[in-house]
């Protein structure tokens, strides 16, 4: 059977998650970018599993339960590999004193814990006294803190906490308490981060102090859990099964196998589809707010960043640990301008990593991405091609047709190749073309019309069967998504899906 590999998925619905940040953050930008309509509405759905209300912190670590759904089912689902490892620690808390002795009824027959599955982990010590003076931050992971609820702690109760809260009455263990983390070490104002201490921990599989890296899953997690907690209505991991998403390789694998042949429309040049080549290099750009560092960040970090060569947030607040920066730009820090956030942090990475990485990937941060997959693809691309990142311009992720013009949605994320970033930072302050003096939320759109002014236009990133790999949405609610009835008021996101 067809195993579809998907690139990306966001962990909410893009337009109400928006509506929710700009609340949340006042005047402060929050992520912009993305899907919209001009009315606000979101996508027609045909079932709704959960009446839970409220979405405030239940929202904020949404994020890491489909983070954690992902990486549990894909692990169950590669427990065959020889390269699997059992680590007898506690997963939830990752104790250094003490153990729970809380077991989820399928922990009882299962071993406690999981560990990503590694394929190219070097056993040589990056740790050194010359890479820690020369990035102290590097290995760095938030302190082993025991839960007050002893062996009852259940990760289901970290669903059940007051909406509003900003995740400081959370319990131990739950990765949300922003006491965790402590103040953020100070920063120079010239400083550049080092944006491969993610990578280079995933790579090594341990943490300054010894602990496992990426830290160990609890089976608890591969149990139905709902956005309030409940038992019932896991509509993102139904997903994940129904539609046969697969990792394409392990996080900290150096190659991919690509299948030239799996675009659509393309033409059969004669290759196989089992191609090894070396995995393209991508540097992941996520913009955030310093609320999100506890929570958000701290899932991606602890997941699925380390599977880009390089990670960097882009906060309202630095912290060299995660690692996160702030940057200035034109206009306020708020929501309805994002765009100008966007072209900062984009002048800023072109200013300092532009010939280090092949692609450039970027998105909020409610995303959960699958690098390994993202790879796969980008690479299989350019070999179909035969081109290279470095001087072939690519614009690359879930094209929507607004009526008004194409762009690529920015709650699914985007990337660009290394040719055009470098394409673009050379016309960026053009006001009338890049809309270098807008003000909007509206980033995708801008930066599709600055990139489509020089010639650059919108690659076609559906699979051989017609299929998208980038995604707006929560998983559950592409299943569950059905285009609106007769008499039904229209649904803008078909809309926006028309063929080209």
């Amino acid at each position: 059977m067809h195993r579809r590999t998907a690139a990306t998925t966001p962990s909410s619905k893009v337009a109400a998650s928006r509506e929710r940040r700009a609340r949340r953050g006042g005047n402060k930008s929050n992520n912009g970018g993305g899907v919209r309509n001009v009315n606000g509405h979101l996508p027609h759905h045909s079932k709704h599993y959960s009446n839970e209300k409220g979405m405030g912190l239940g929202k904020r670590i949404t994020l890491l339960t489909i983070g954690l759904t992902f990486v549990c089912i894909l692990l169950i689902w590669g427990a065959g590999n020889s390269d699997s490892r059992i680590s007898p620690k506690n997963a939830i808390r990752r104790m250094r004193k003490g153990k729970s002795n809380y077991q989820s009824p399928r922990e009882k027959t299962q071993p406690e814990s999981i560990l990503p599955q590694t394929s190219d982990v070097t056993n040589q010590n990056p740790y050194t006294v010359e890479a820690l003076d020369k990035n102290p931050h590097l290995g760095w992971q938030p302190p082993l803190v025991p839960s007050p609820l002893g062996s009852s702690f259940s990760w289901r109760t970290c669903f059940k906490a007051d909406p509003t809260s900003d995740g400081s009455d959370q319990p131990a263990g739950c990765n949300e308490n922003p006491s965790e983390l402590g103040k953020a070490p100070a920063v120079e104002k010239d400083w550049v981060p080092d944006v491969t201490m993610v990578r280079t921990m995933m790579m090594y599989g341990k943490d300054r102090d010894g602990n496992p890296f990426p830290p160990p899953l609890s089976k608890e997690l591969c149990e139905d859990i709902a956005v309030r907690g409940g038992k019932q209505g896991d509509s993102n991991k139904e997903c994940v099964r129904e539609s046969m998403i697969r990792r394409t390789g392990a996080l900290n694998s150096t190659t991919v196998t690509i299948s030239p042949s799996n675009h659509y429309e393309a033409k059969s040049n004669g290759d196989t589809d089992s191609i090894v080549v070396p995995a393209p290099k991508i540097m992941c750009l996520v913009y955030t707010m310093a609320d999100a560092h506890a929570n958000r960040i701290r899932a991606m970090r602890e997941t699925w960043a380390g599977g880009c060569d390089g990670f960097l947030a882009f906060s309202t607040e630095s912290d060299p640990r995660l690692p996160a920066i702030s940057l200035e730009h034109e206009g306020p820090e708020a929501y309805e301008n994002m765009w100008q956030k966007v072209r900062s942090i984009w002048k800023f990475v072109g200013t300092h990593y532009l010939e280090d990485y092949d692609w450039f990937f970027i998105g909020g941060d409610d995303l959960y991405v699958l690098p390994h997959n993202l790879k796969t693809y980008l690479a299989s691309l350019i070999h179909k091609d035969g081109t290279d990142p470095k001087s072939k311009e690519y614009f690359v992720g879930r094209r929507f047709n607004s009526g008004g013009g194409l762009f690529n949605s920015g709650g699914a994320g985007y990337s660009l190749s290394q040719a055009t970033l470098r394409k673009f930072l050379a016309a960026m302050d053009d006001a009338k073309h890049c809309s270098a003096d807008k003000r909007t939320s509206m980033e995708d759109v801008m930066i599709a019309r600055c990139l489509s002014h020089l010639g650059i236009y919108f690659t076609d990133t559906r699979d051989a069967k017609g299929r998208e790999r980038f995604h707006p949405f929560a998983p559950g609610s592409h299943l569950h998504w059905t285009p609106p009835g007769p008499g039904q008021q229209r649904d803008w996101y078909e809309d926006y899906n028309k063929d080209w």
